[in-house]
């Protein structure tokens, strides 16, 4: 993918969080596509669309700021900050996030994200 694609692709997963769009962000994945956060994994488009689908139900409010996306022909790191309040509690959470993604055909063919809630950058 290009540079210009990649940046895309993440700035609608982005988009997809914020608005709580479960199917936009599945639909970036291959059909046997993976999600993988600390300590669980979705494998295919209707996995990832039902566990995104759940995510959103559970929070009032996301925010991301995308803070750098290094490109390498068919992969990508992208360095995010992730703000989130949940729906009920209103608790609210900081996490600086980096995700390595695996392309293929111009679509996500694994999305792995490292995630760092203790010491999120505060800006």
């Amino acid at each position: 993918m290009t540079p210009e694609g990649v940046r895309s692709l993440v700035e609608r997963a982005a988009a997809s969080w914020v608005k709580g769009d479960a199917n936009a962000f599945a639909s970036l994945f291959a059909p046997d596509g993976e999600f993988v956060v600390p300590g669980q994994r979705w494998v295919g488009v209707a996995a990832i669309e039902k566990v995104a689908a759940e995510f959103a139900k559970t929070k009032a409010q996301v925010s991301i700021k995308i803070r750098r996306i290094i490109t390498d022909r068919q992969q990508a790191v992208v360095e995010w900050q992730w703000e989130e309040i949940e729906n009920g509690t209103g608790k609210h959470t900081q996490a600086d996030d980096v995700i390595v993604i695996d392309f293929a055909d111009g679509q996500v063919k694994r999305w792995r994200e490292y995630i760092d809630d203790k010491t999120p950058l505060r800006k």
